[in-house]
């Protein structure tokens, strides 16, 4: 395994563990969730350099352009819970409710 691929699964590992035990607030799920959508782009955009092939060069923009536009969308989602539960704490918001 190469230095660039390990930094890069280390990063999406790290961007995981972060998600999976640090869901305090939403503001830290959605940077966690941008940590993996980087890793993912920058391994994407590594494997189509080594590959040299002209048929994939536009995966990574298309991933880049669907991340931003959840991360559009997850803002959205933390400006509105941050009005109606006056706080962005996970535990203050049950999706059972209204």
């Amino acid at each position: 395994m190469t230095p660039t691929t390990f930094s890069i699964c280390a990063a999406f590992m790290i961007s995981m563990t972060g998600l999976a035990f640090h869901r305090i607030h939403l503001l830290s799920a959605l940077i966690c969730l941008e940590g993996m959508m980087l890793s993912i782009f920058v391994g994407l955009s590594t494997w189509c350099l080594q590959t040299q092939s002209m048929l994939l060069t536009l995966s990574p923009m298309t991933l880049l352009t669907l991340s931003a536009c959840g991360a559009g969308t997850g803002l959205a989602i933390l400006v509105a819970t941050t009005r109606t539960h006056g706080s962005d704490s996970m535990q203050n918001m049950n999706l059972l409710q209204c």
